[in-house]
């Protein structure tokens, strides 16, 4: 069996690979881990649970419930909350464990299943291996030592969750947002209520498009995977900006004025100065994944700050910035972590804060934006091949070494497995997009021909 925990928790077609069985079974591996470990000693255990609006999420969550509580885990439930919501929510309530139900940007037919430590920060490694090890132990045949009577956990509505975030938002932001228009593209997903409140409360006048969860329609055709909506809504509007978020929060891409889009190594430019100035950012380093753009690290160098690059996935950017302290970091998919303030990518605060720069030094997004010019980029998803083998085929390394030679000092070539989906991506930079296009091109036949 391939590894059931990808880079961002265990993820699958609901009710085809991520079964009720699975979640619930997932469920009590891990409250027996966590007691191993000694997470739970001395004290009853409590764990906080929430989802995105998915339909699968209604069973999804039933299932995990039942699967804590069966293991003697009271749980607080606070139904449809960002994933940063959740995770803010284990660490300020003293849960020992946090699960958040929810496939983020991926479309509505998917479902994952994401479990925070103590302290809302998400389980390490080894943590996701022992509870993948003891769910197939028990799957297999052992039985699970089960409580009797008064043992069982205890369920509950958490309803106060909503409002202990979004207080929270507010409380740490910089500044007020009064005068800014913003239109918010909730992608019919977890801040549908949260994020309009929160930018409200701000001081922000708000438009608000995609806020209309009905279960099904989670990042069809909107948030911050499809931008066209939202670039239309900014322009239509006369609005100074525009924030995407994706189908849990965690993420936040935005668009100017003009509807050009802002990526995630913009805001983080514009994020690294604005701490600086504040004294915030410490070491005046920010940390980033090998997949930002070129224009990204060479704009840090020119500002003097330092740039620390981990691999893809924002749980190791997270490990990075904890292990050495850092307080800035993410992707140029717009994960931003500001972890002084939060635990994981969230894509409200992170919206907010960028919302907060703008009104602060009243310039445009687009002027603030512009501390970094962006290299062409072009990224090629490779499906139905088999990832497994990316480092091992010597002609897909015969062929990056021939495109790395042709691009020379100018561009760089990534190939990676995906995380979280069947495929591999190709990203290739380039001063010129025509050289960058015909070079990610070419390799994506090669993985295709080598991988197929």
């Amino acid at each position: 069996m391939g590894r059931l925990f990808g880079t961002d928790g265990v993820r699958g077609v609901a009710n085809a690979d991520l079964t009720a069985e699975l979640a619930l079974g997932l469920s009590v591996a891990a409250a027996h881990v966590l007691a191993e470990a000694g997470t739970f000693e001395g004290h009853r255990p409590t764990a906080v649970v929430g989802r995105d609006p998915r339909a699968s999420g209604e069973f999804l969550e039933a299932a995990v419930v039942a699967g804590l509580a069966s293991a003697g885990v009271d749980v607080l439930r606070v139904g449809v909350l960002p994933t940063p919501a959740v995770a803010h929510l284990t660490g300020v309530l003293g849960a020992d464990l946090g699960v958040m139900l929810s496939a983020s940007h991926n479309a509505m037919p998917d479902n994952g299943i994401k479990f925070f430590a103590r302290g809302g920060h998400k389980l390490a490694d080894d943590l996701e291996d022992k509870i993948e090890g003891v769910y197939e132990e028990h799957r297999t045949g052992a039985p699970w030592e089960r409580p009797t009577g008064a043992g069982v956990g205890r369920v509950r509505d958490y309803d106060e969750g909503f409002e202990t975030y979004v207080s929270h938002l507010i409380s740490v932001l910089p500044n007020r947002l009064d005068g800014l228009k913003i239109v918010l593209d909730e992608a019919h997903g977890a801040a549908a209520r949260v994020s309009p409140e929160a930018f409200t409360r701000a001081g922000a006048q708000v438009v608000t498009i995609g806020a209309e969860p009905d279960g099904l329609n989670i990042n069809d055709g909107c948030g911050s995977t499809h931008l066209g909506l939202l670039r239309a809504a900014v322009v239509e509007h006369g609005a100074d900006l525009g924030i995407a978020h994706d189908g849990d929060a965690d993420r936040c891409l935005a668009v100017d004025a003009a509807g050009n889009e802002v990526d995630g190594d913009q805001i983080l430019a514009v994020l690294s100065l604005a701490m600086r100035e504040a004294g915030t950012l410490r070491g005046d380093t920010v940390v980033a994944t090998v997949m930002s753009n070129l224009g990204f690290k060479l704009a840090m160098e020119r500002e003097g700050l330092n740039l620390v690059q981990t691999a893809v996935g924002d749980r190791y950017v997270l490990e990075s910035m904890k292990e050495n302290g850092f307080a800035l970091g993410g992707e140029q998919s717009g994960h931003v972590i500001v972890l002084d303030h939060a635990t994981t990518g969230d894509g409200t605060l992170t919206g907010l804060m960028l919302a907060a720069r703008i009104a602060a030094t009243g310039k445009s997004l687009a002027d603030l934006a512009g501390v970094m010019e962006r290299l062409p980029q072009i990224l090629v998803n490779v499906k139905d091949v088999d990832k497994s083998r990316v480092d091992t085929s010597g002609e897909l390394a015969a062929a990056v070494t021939e495109a790395e030679r042709e691009l020379g000092s100018t561009g760089r070539v990534l190939l990676r497995p995906s995380g979280t989906e069947p495929l591999v991506r190709v990203m290739v930079e380039a001063a010129d997009i025509e050289q960058a296009r015909a070079v990610a091109q070419r390799l994506a036949d090669v993985v295709k021909s080598a991988l197929g």
